[in-house]
């Protein structure tokens, strides 16, 4: 069987990138990158500064909101992989209208929140989930991956219901709450289906020093204010150690589950 190989999607600037950085920098896997527009550009700024094979990452056009560009992307790799699997996915669509009272709820704007925030990572699940491993497959340990195949959606610490003591953000809470019952709903279908070869989790990376949180860098302080770098960093050691115990739970970047 030949290597398996990795997803970040997208990846063309702040977290999406720094992953895709550093996911080449700790693995010789072929690493799948998307964009909606500019692949070249994108490739570019992902390979800047880095002592890779280039060959390694291949960076392809999709839109979290258009489903056809997303069955292309996995019909690609499943062409592509045919005879190997999906072994690490960050799957990290994220946009954010911060309503402070629900008189600033906006319509197309909330609209928009959901199918980026929560249908992206719903469609990306259906399209990609089939091609990681099955039951009967045998994985090969790897230092820098975790022990089993992970999906990882992207959530955030304002998802969890229970956790709520200011209000506000109404349509990204509720959007990244869905991710979160998505992140649940998709690992069992994996239990069913891959047994412990595959799980789903949902991720919290902190406040990150990207441009969906640039209206609250001045507020926060600078030690909770991550570089993407940090982040990522952080992410993929969380991906990596949650283990089976940790399947279909929210985690944020210190590896402390956020309940529901």
């Amino acid at each position: 069987m030949a290597k398996p190989w990795l997803f970040v999607s997208p990846a063309s600037r702040g977290m999406g990138r720094q992953l895709a950085k550093r996911l080449l920098q700790t693995t010789d896997l072929p690493v799948i990158a998307t964009a909606r527009k500019d692949t070249d550009r994108v490739r570019a700024q992902i390979l800047d500064g880095l002592d890779v094979d280039e060959q390694r990452l291949e960076v392809l056009p999709l839109d979290v909101m258009n489903e056809s560009s997303i069955s292309a992307v996995a019909e690609h790799c499943k062409s592509r992989f045919h005879d190997s699997y999906l072994r690490l996915a960050f799957c990290i669509p994220g946009i954010l209208h911060p309503e402070k009272s629900p008189a600033q709820i906006d319509f197309e704007a909330s609209l928009n929140t959901f199918r980026v925030n929560a249908l992206g990572p719903l469609l990306l699940s259906k399209h990609f989930s089939p091609l990681l491993p099955r039951k009967f497959t045998k994985l090969e340990l790897m230092d820098s991956l975790p022990a089993s195949a992970v999906f990882a959606l992207m959530s955030a610490r304002v998802g969890s219901i229970s956790d709520n003591a200011l209000g506000g953000w109404y349509s990204y809470r509720a959007s990244k709450a869905a991710v979160n019952s998505i992140a649940k709903g998709l690992d069992i279908y994996l239990k069913q289906r891959c047994g412990d070869n595959a799980m789903c989790v949902s991720l919290h990376p902190g406040t990150v020093k990207t441009g969906l949180s640039e209206e609250f860098w001045a507020s926060t302080p600078k030690e909770k204010l991550f570089s993407p770098e940090y982040a990522a960093e952080k992410l993929c050691e969380v991906v990596k150690t949650v283990g089976l115990n940790g399947r279909g739970k929210c985690w944020d970047w210190k590896g402390k589950e956020i309940p529901p």
